[in-house]
């Protein structure tokens, strides 16, 4: 099932509240690494997903996220060290994605800008 773009940009703006609210994101770690998925829309890119709170990111802990807890990173750290380094290597971002796994495939730095924003 596919989601539509009024849908996932309604969660994309979710996410950027809620975040700005909490000061922090939710993703999905493993001994392995963080969960993360290909590009739909981008060949040869990686998304890494996060979500607005715990319980979003406690939804995705199944399947091929079975070996995962939710994590939160700080805001701060979030911006500074993750986005910075996210668009270094030309990573997406995956803000709020539903449980099929759609939603919006986000460029790091807009992300960043949409959360430094007052």
């Amino acid at each position: 099932m596919l989601q539509d773009i009024a849908t996932s940009q309604e969660s994309h703006e979710r996410f950027v509240e809620r975040v700005k609210q909490s000061r922090e994101v939710w993703g999905l770690r493993s001994a392995k690494g963080w969960a993360f998925c290909p590009s739909n829309e981008h060949e040869g890119r990686e998304v890494l997903v996060f979500w607005s709170d715990r319980a979003y990111a406690a939804r995705h802990v199944k399947d091929d996220w079975s070996a995962h807890v939710p994590e939160a990173i700080s805001l701060d750290i979030f911006i500074d060290r993750w986005l910075h380094g996210m668009d270094k290597v030309g990573v997406l971002v995956g803000p709020n994605w539903d449980v099929h796994l759609c939603g919006l495939e986000v460029e790091p730095q807009e992300v960043a800008r949409r959360l430094i924003a007052t």
